[in-house]
């Protein structure tokens, strides 16, 4: 998809991105595409979403990130009805309504077109572009990997609903990343400040090698796999449902971790005793 798509005047790490994003999006797409009517309407932890919702949801946020690209006036008149439908309904039903109604077949459907737009609408992204979305405005790669991140985390569910196995790859460096620098968004989200001192990531990919981001003299550090990590940001999992170590600092923060915009959210119940 994103092959056909102007990128002129982008970096490469920006094209990199764009082309991630588009190989997560595929890779679910796998996953959902051969699935029965039955399975399209089973139950996924997210409470009363199905695998029908999940991508419902990111149909809908696919949509206003490319509105939010190409026409932010548009996309803050959208939040604003957003708002004003959930005062009057829920979100759910503002979000999620219309999608609902659809045949499994037309849901899909729905869900690729608005992949579409948003890839046109990413390619005339730049380094220096910012771009409005429902917390703090994003910079294109943050953006970009939120995105990413979004394909993830509600695939997360779906094969977890399903039962169904999803290799990690590389491109959960993406949402490692932003699972990091989101720290002192996991505070204030909550109407709190990080406590001081800093604290270093060093993760395992799924290849094996090392990502590291913070000071080598950081006051604590969080260490493991990539995808423990990616789970808890994400909310998940809670962390003493994985494999990852870490002191006092380091789980204060990963007990909050939120590395999506929006309302505070207190992230999945721990399940092992």
């Amino acid at each position: 998809m994103s092959s056909d798509l102007s990128t002129s005047g982008s970096s490469s790490e920006l094209d990199a991105l764009r082309d991630d994003l588009v190989a997560e999006q595929d890779a679910l797409d796998d996953v959902v595409a051969i699935l029965s009517v039955e399975q399209w309407r089973r139950a996924t932890p997210s409470p009363g979403w199905n695998v029908a919702d999940q991508i419902g949801h990111l149909s809908y946020f696919d949509a206003s990130a490319a509105t939010a690209i190409l026409d932010p006036d548009a996309f803050r008149l959208g939040v604003s009805a957003l708002v004003a439908g959930a005062i009057e309904g829920s979100v759910d039903e503002f979000t999620l309504g219309a999608f609902r109604r659809l045949a499994p077949d037309e849901q899909l459907a729905r869900w690729r077109q608005g992949r579409l737009e948003l890839a046109r609408a990413a390619a005339i992204l730049r380094d220096e572009t910012r771009v409005a979305w429902y917390g703090p405005s994003m910079g294109a790669k943050s953006f970009l990997s939120a995105r990413l991140m979004e394909v993830w985390a509600h695939g997360t569910d779906i094969v977890d609903a399903l039962g169904a196995t999803r290799p990690a790859s590389a491109r959960l460096r993406h949402v490692a990343q932003l699972g990091f620098i989101t720290r002192g968004w996991s505070y204030r989200v909550r109407g709190e400040e990080p406590p001081a001192g800093d604290v270093r990531l060093e993760l395992e990919s799924p290849a094996g090698d090392s990502w590291t981001w913070g000071p080598l003299d950081a006051e604590d550090t969080v260490r493991g796999s990539a995808e423990d990590f990616c789970l808890v940001v994400t909310q998940r999992r809670h962390v003493k449902d994985t494999a990852l170590q870490t002191g006092e600092l380091g789980y204060h923060w990963l007990v909050r971790a939120q590395a999506f915009a929006g309302a505070a959210s207190t992230g999945p119940e721990q399940r092992s005793v």
